[in-house]
Order: structure tokens, then sequence, then C-alpha cells
């Protein structure tokens, strides 16, 4: 299994968050369709937030992460945030 974190801090990060929650039906939708999906988390921080996504295999991952990019720039574009911070690495122990 492999796993992808989206950390959203900095500019814009707090609106991009508060948007996104507003439209979290959306997005689970969105997020159902990627291959190989094991489990999603999204979760709001002080300034920002984060997004875990576990997948089977690296392909499921790459479509993760396309899926969210394009979900962003779709729906959200008047939100000017920074750039994820994505870290992409290989599951060792993922519990229900």
């Amino acid at each position: 299994m492999r796993a992808v974190i989206r950390e959203y801090a900095g500019t814009g990060a707090r609106e991009l968050f508060e948007f996104m929650e507003h439209h979290r039906v959306d997005i689970e939708t969105v997020i159902r369709t990627v291959p190989g999906l094991v489990s999603y988390t999204l979760a709001r921080t002080g300034n920002g937030g984060f997004s875990v996504t576990v997948c089977e295999d690296q392909s499921g991952i790459d479509e993760s992460i396309q899926k969210a990019r394009d979900w962003v720039a779709t729906h959200a574009p008047h939100i000017a945030a920074d750039a994820p911070h994505v870290a992409n690495a290989r599951v060792i122990v993922h519990q229900h």
C-alpha cells in the first residue's frame, strides 16, 4: 500500500479548508472514484489542514493527487492558496 499526505499551510490555507468543509460531500464523491482507494481523511488545523490518502498502489495515489489538484483548480480558483507540501510514502501499518 501507498500513502500521500498533502499539507496546506500559509497563504490562503485557512480559507481553502473553510471552503472545502462546506463542500465535503463533493470532495467525498470525487475521492471515491480513485481506483484502489483504501481510506481518505481531510482534517483542519489552526492554520489550514491536511489530507491523508491510502491506496493499494502508486497509480491510485497519483490519481488522487491529480483529482485533488483538479478539484481545487475547478472549485476554488478564487482562493489564492500556497501549493501543498506533499509527502508520498510506503505504508508500513494501516489499521481501520
